[in-house]
């Protein structure tokens, strides 16, 4: 997986917008009228938020942006203005003449929030996004973003969703009501594990938020969700798929401020780029890990992100089981060393020669060689009952064990398709027993500019054959 060029996409959002106020000052009394620090302001400071912060998230990715939102006919509605104006974003501002632009006003002193004020009118009195405006743009989206803070701007979002679904666009959505259902028939939902319990209920354990996500997902017919979870990380959620677990990969967080908007905007523009899901997620992880890193509302470039995967993503790149989630980012981190990446799978119940001369092979085509390997069930599906001789720990184990193999991954479905599109491998290989239209994701792997290698099969040996020598007592007859 490379770092997608974004320039060439069109992404639209929209939702409730907001201006953050930050006012540094330093702190050196106490107040003699009442118990509190005096701050003595010594510069000030304004910058988008809400789905503004996602429109210029996604500017600074060099995406080309059209955002939809209602905003006050105020100071901070002419300074929220000026900052899109100039971050190159094309603006469909939905005039609200009596109305409150959203600010929040931070004081700062010593890298520390002392206060924070909030100006806001009440959400019933905000204009939703009108349909027939968001539709204008809607033909030209390569993916759509709802920034719902629940301040009014979406609260007819269905129709918003629907026009989505019926134009073929991509929709995320970052939800922030009590209540989910009104984003029935979401492409993804990006909520954080906060959010996601008030819906669902409590998570014990990363098995039950699995499963809440799984059943909301059912509910509402939609297509996955990113859980984020600080410090723990984020959760990727698909239906009737395995989540993937992703690593927190900040270093040091100074502010969380605006970090979901980074997430979506980084998650959406990978989509839109041809990315899987996983593949997005991990950028977006990124993307997290770089602006929780700075004060206030924050965007990240291209090129802070490129800097992120050489300095988060593994340099030595260990080798071994992972899973699939881990070997995504060990992928991310050979690609940037321009190392070619050779993926092959199979059961591998009782390894033999012909195994061991076929992985070194498979591994002379490339620079990193993944072995995938059947879980017991998928094993089960495709050998009959009896099989497999092994469990898929001891047969991963034994593979990652051989000299050609750099990384062993399991999975469940009975050909790896998914998988292949996941790590999108430079070259694709399999045993010379197949013809090229039998080899399970030979069109993606094609279709992105790799290569499918049949690689010939030492004759003598197989595995069903061993198995059969052992049924019959060890007997050549």
């Amino acid at each position: 997986m490379r770092i997608p060029d974004f320039r060439s996409l069109k992404l639209l959002v929209a939702g409730d917008v907001m201006l953050d106020r930050y006012w540094y000052g330093e702190t050196g009394r106490i107040s003699p009228e009442a118990p509190v620090p005096v701050v003595a302001i010594g510069r000030t400071e304004d910058r988008a938020g809400g789905a503004a912060n996602v429109a210029l998230a996604l500017a600074a990715l060099g995406v080309e942006t059209t955002l939809v939102a209602p905003l006050g006919a105020d100071e901070a509605g002419a300074a929220l203005r000026r900052l899109l104006s100039d971050a190159g974003v094309n603006a469909c501002w939905v005039e609200q003449p009596s109305g409150t632009t959203i600010t929040k006003l931070r004081v700062i002193s010593q890298h520390q929030q002392m206060l924070r004020l909030d100006f806001e009118g009440p959400s019933e009195a905000v204009s939703g996004v009108p349909l027939g405006l968001f539709s204008q743009s809607l033909p030209q989206a390569d993916a759509v973003i709802l920034s719902d803070y629940a301040k009014g701007a979406l609260a007819n979002i269905e129709p918003l969703i629907a026009a989505c679904r019926a134009a073929g666009s991509p929709v995320l959505i970052d939800p922030k009501r009590v209540d989910f259902t009104a984003y029935a028939g979401a492409s993804v939902l990006t909520p954080n594990r906060a959010e996601l319990e008030r819906m669902a209920g409590h998570c014990g354990s990363e098995l039950e938020l699995v499963e809440h996500a799984q059943e909301l997902l059912s509910r509402l017919d939609a297509g996955a969700v990113l859980v984020t979870r600080g410090e723990d990380g984020m959760t990727l959620i698909e239906r009737d798929r395995e989540a993937v677990h992703i690593p927190a990969r900040a270093q040091e967080v100074f502010d969380v401020t605006g970090a979901g908007d980074t997430v979506i905007a980084v998650l959406a523009a990978a989509l839109a780029a041809g990315e899987d899901l996983p593949q997005a997620a991990v950028l977006a992880n990124l993307a997290a890990a770089v602006v929780v890193g700075k004060l206030g509302t924050a965007t990240v470039s291209i090129t802070e992100l490129r800097a992120a995967a050489r300095h988060w993503l593994p340099t030595d790149s260990r080798r071994g089981v992972v899973s699939e989630a881990e070997l995504i980012t060990l992928v991310l981190a050979v690609r940037q060393r321009q190392e070619i990446v050779v993926m092959t799978n199979g059961c591998f119940d009782i390894l033999h020669p012909g195994h061991i001369a076929y992985l070194e092979q498979a591994k002379a085509l490339g620079d990193r060689l993944i072995v995938a390997v059947n879980d017991d069930d998928s094993v089960r599906r495709l050998k009959g009952e009896g099989r497999p001789i092994n469990p898929v720990a001891q047969r991963m184990a034994v593979v990652a064990g051989l000299a050609a193999v750099d990384w062993v991954v399991a999975f469940s479905e009975d050909t790896p398709a998914r998988l292949i599109e996941a790590i999108d491998p430079d070259v694709l290989a399999k045993g010379g027993d197949y013809r090229l239209q039998d080899v399970a994701g030979h069109e993606w792997v094609l279709a992105r500019g790799g290569q499918v290698r049949l690689l010939p099969i030492e004759g003598g040996y197989s595995t069903t054959r061993i198995v059969e020598h052992i049924d019959r007592g060890g007997s050549q007859r």
